[in-house]
């Protein structure tokens, strides 16, 4: 059910006033010595001061030299431009976070660019496989089977008030399925990217991984493999531990934001449609995913001249991910005036077996809804020419399924086809873009999941636009924090969408690109933290007063972290 109904009102939690009471008693328990250069949340490395080297007797521990952030950055990108492959560069700067939280974000905020592949996707996927054998320092909790009982004491052991939590169970890594308790570098990297988007405190992010084993052999098998060695717990014993998980949450973050990530289809819909009336919960899968497509049809409006309304789409893939954006297709275009029925009769769903029809009896619920009036075909190329729709949606995880055939096809039945090939990571991607462009002589309207470089196509650079869900989480995030939503209703991610597509430069759009520049990225954020925020008030889902004698969006850039040195003396 659409979660834009006003609920029963939880209790007021102002999560800002109790993380700034926090941080005012930690200011008065600043360590000294050894301990505040090892503590990566007061560490300020060779800039701190001298009369700060005096203070806490740190003097003669560090050169002699201050640097200002400047050099600090500069030094730390020379090194970085060292490293041999990205899985190193990602260790380094995992490194970094461990050491100067404050020089961590500075640098990845000013080279987002070049860092976000490192820190995201699609390194974190080659993080992920390996994760046990690059482990140095904990981030995060581990809340395993072994656990169950007594949650609530490992939640306990977490020092800070969190204001938003991540959490995954390993089962669906990106595009890699099954890596148990490896797929602790998805929050991670999903919070690191809260904090240098959108200016969520990293005091106020907590990862959490939900160790419940893992059928992934190999995993089991290897000797470095720090998760439980044991199959996944299922049915009842699984629902079991993830409530008493949620309880605990309850109990000890009233008023948290929670995001559930990369968990397997059917437990991904189940545990949307169970805890999102319950507490202030999304699915960045299903609903972040969602509205970042959404943006870039509405987007690709300015490039093909037709209204989204009219996009013929066929899925390949139908997944959380596929199924959540063919809902909030359909809910947008409601909005718009579109009858239910018509907007369902234009999205086509293929999963591995062939076309969703009514005839098949092996579809799993989630499926049900989109399934065609129509005869069954085995494969994409038989629905292209029976459906021949404006665009495909490649959420597989299959690399190289739309072909060149297929290509071709759509870019015969459209002046501009719409090809977006989303599927994580980059190996996984369904189509190139040089491919999509090639294919079709630069016609093509591509976004993908992972970032492509630019394609120089008859003397034209066309920039392929990434899809990625950091247009959207890590705002809708802060909006929800900043409102005290106690929902994350499929209105707000529909704004989210809006406000998206409304900031995308005309210079991008003639470059073929439907997003804006990652350099906008905390710009675009605070637009759709405000949109959110905006839409908590209006629907009477806010825990938080309306700031007075500001503005919302004045509040909501007030709110957010910058990495800046504090003067400690």
């Amino acid at each position: 059910m659409s979660a834009d109904a006003t609920k029963t009102q939880r209790p007021a939690v102002d999560g800002h006033k109790r993380r700034t009471e926090v941080r005012k008693r930690m200011r008065l328990e600043i360590p000294h010595g050894l301990e505040i250069l090892q503590d990566p949340a007061f560490n300020k490395g060779t800039a701190f001061t001298v009369e700060e080297r005096e203070h806490f007797d740190i003097r003669g521990l560090l050169p002699p030299g201050v640097a200002t952030p400047e050099m600090q950055e500069r030094r730390v990108l020379e090194n970085y431009r060292r490293k041999p492959s990205d899985l190193e560069r990602y260790i380094f700067l995992s490194d970094l976070q461990d050491r100067n939280e404050t020089l961590f974000y500075r640098i990845l905020i000013n080279n987002i660019e070049k860092l976000m592949p490192i820190v995201y996707t699609p390194t974190v996927g080659t993080a992920c496989k390996v994760f046990g054998h690059i482990w140095r320092r904990p981030h995060g909790l581990y809340i395993s089977a072994a656990d169950r009982g007594e949650i609530a004491r490992v939640l306990a052991n977490w020092p800070y008030e969190a204001e938003i939590i991540v959490v995954t169970d390993g089962e669906r890594i990106l595009g890699l399925g099954d890596l148990g308790a490896n797929g602790m570098g998805i929050p991670i990297g999903k919070l690191a990217l809260y904090t240098a988007c959108a200016g969520v405190h990293p005091e106020s992010c907590l990862p959490v991984t939900l160790d419940v084993g893992t059928d992934n052999e190999d995993l089991l098998q290897d000797p470095l493999y720090l998760g439980l060695r044991q199959n996944r717990l299922r049915g009842a014993e699984y629902a079991d531990f993830v409530e008493e998980f949620v309880a605990a949450l309850e109990e000890r973050f009233p008023g948290i934001v929670l995001q559930f990530e990369d968990f397997a289809t059917r437990n991904a819909f189940t545990l949307l449609q169970r805890y999102r009336d319950r507490l202030c919960a999304f699915n960045d899968d299903i609903q972040g995913t969602a509205a970042v497509v959404l943006a870039g049809l509405l987007s690709a409006q300015n490039l093909t001249g037709r209204p989204f309304t009219e996009e013929r789409l066929i899925f390949l893939g139908a997944g959380e991910a596929a199924v959540g954006i063919a809902d909030l297709i359909v809910a947008a275009q409601i909005r718009e005036g579109v009858d239910e029925e018509a907007a369902r009769a234009r999205i086509w769903f293929l999963d591995s077996k062939g076309l969703v029809v009514k005839e098949r009896t092996d579809l799993q619920p989630h499926k049900l809804r989109y399934a065609q009036d129509h005869p069954f075909l085995p494969d994409l190329g038989a629905a292209v020419e029976a459906v021949q729709p404006t665009g495909l949606i490649g959420v597989s995880g299959q690399p190289g399924t739309f072909t060149e055939g297929i290509v071709r096809k759509v870019g015969e039945l459209n002046e501009r086809p719409i090809i977006f090939a989303l599927s994580n990571p980059t190996a996984n991607s369904e189509c190139t873009a040089e491919q999509a462009y090639a294919w079709t002589g630069g016609r093509a309207i591509f976004a993908s999941g992972s970032p492509f470089d630019p394609v120089d196509l008859v003397g034209r650079t066309l920039v392929p636009g990434q899809a990625n869900n950091a247009y959207i989480f890590p705002g809708v995030g802060l909006g929800l924090i900043v409102s005290g939503a106690q929902q994350a209703t499929d209105g707000m991610f529909y704004a989210a969408a809006r406000t998206l597509a409304g900031m995308v430069p005309e210079e991008a759009l003639q470059q073929g690109c439907l997003f804006p520049p990652l350099t906008q990225i905390r710009d675009v954020s605070s637009a759709i933290a405000t949109a959110v925020a905006g839409l908590a008030y209006e629907r009477e889902l806010a825990s938080k007063p309306r700031p007075h004698g500001k503005t919302l969006a004045d509040h909501v850039r007030a709110e957010m972290y910058e990495p800046v040195y504090p003067v400690y003396v």
